[in-house]
């Protein structure tokens, strides 16, 4: 009962780990200046840092990005349109940042699509080998369904746990598919 309420307030938070390689934007709070060294580098950092730091998002959600010199592009899926706009602005607002590609996709409302959301978060979430999963800030498996079809995104420690999020993710009834692009990163 306990695991249900920890989990349960990660949800209700609407924390989640992006996709993309944790880099620690501590290390590098300076802004970003063009044409130094490290320009790309700290400038995806402090992209990262932006949208993890976005008041709606959720762990149905999932944001991805890419930085070309100053312009960077937004990709993923989210269920709210107020964090596509948000990702959009707070992204505009980086020091250096030209020109940013908001090519975030909204996921149609579905009552369907929803109760599949909150099955798919208990059978993962809720499994005993994949609670280490569930605490923290910031979750690290994101679950999106669109019209029924389950696509996994985030990373795990191991194979095996992937494994087991793929079984569990399959296990939930009204599913049309499931696709794992869940990254092993040990030691993440």
């Amino acid at each position: 009962m306990k695991f249900a309420t920890k989990a349960t307030r990660s949800l209700l938070l609407g924390v989640v780990l992006l996709a993309s390689p944790a880099a620690s934007f501590a290390q590098s709070q300076a802004a970003p200046r063009q044409g130094g060294a490290n320009y790309g580098n700290r400038l995806a950092e402090e992209v990262r840092h932006q949208l993890v730091l976005l008041p709606f998002l959720t762990v149905f959600d999932n944001l991805q990005y890419s930085v070309n010199g100053s312009e960077v592009t937004l990709q993923g899926w989210v269920t709210n349109d107020a964090v596509k706009d948000d990702a959009g602005r707070a992204v505009k607002g980086i020091e250096g940042v030209t020109k940013v590609n908001n090519n975030i996709q909204l996921l149609p409302a579905s009552p369907f699509d929803e109760q599949s959301r909150r099955a798919e978060f208990r059978a993962i979430y809720g499994f005993p080998a994949l609670e280490k999963y569930a605490s923290g800030t910031l979750l690290p498996i994101h679950i999106i369904v669109n019209g029924g079809h389950v696509t996994l995104e985030g990373t795990v420690l191991s194979q095996a746990d992937k494994d087991i999020v793929t079984v569990r993710a399959n296990s939930v009834p009204n599913v049309f598919s499931v696709m794992n692009n869940l990254k092993v990163v040990p030691g993440r």
